[in-house]
């Protein structure tokens, strides 16, 4: 994992939660741990790694990953095992 996406790790669970990160960051982090990217219809994105699921909508027309996606997004990681 690179040093950005150590830094975009560190942030989806750094508190008080931060809702101005790039949603984009959130993607490429994902993408960089293994994750499988399965377009969705309109803003739906669903990540797929070793069987396990999570479905998110992107934001629009924003680019920033308001307060609840980052603290939806915090579930995923901490199902596929990563911890902060």
């Amino acid at each position: 994992m690179h040093s950005r996406h150590r830094k975009t790790f560190e942030a989806i669970f750094f508190e008080p939660v931060n809702g101005n990160l790039e949603w984009s960051r959130i993607e490429a982090l994902l993408i960089a741990v293994g994750c499988l990217v399965i377009e969705g219809s309109e803003s739906a994105v669903t990540f797929e790694k070793d069987g396990r699921k999570a479905k998110f909508h992107r934001p629009h027309p924003r680019k920033d990953a308001l307060i609840y996606r980052v603290k939806q997004v915090r579930e995923y990681p901490t199902q596929l095992g990563m911890t902060p």
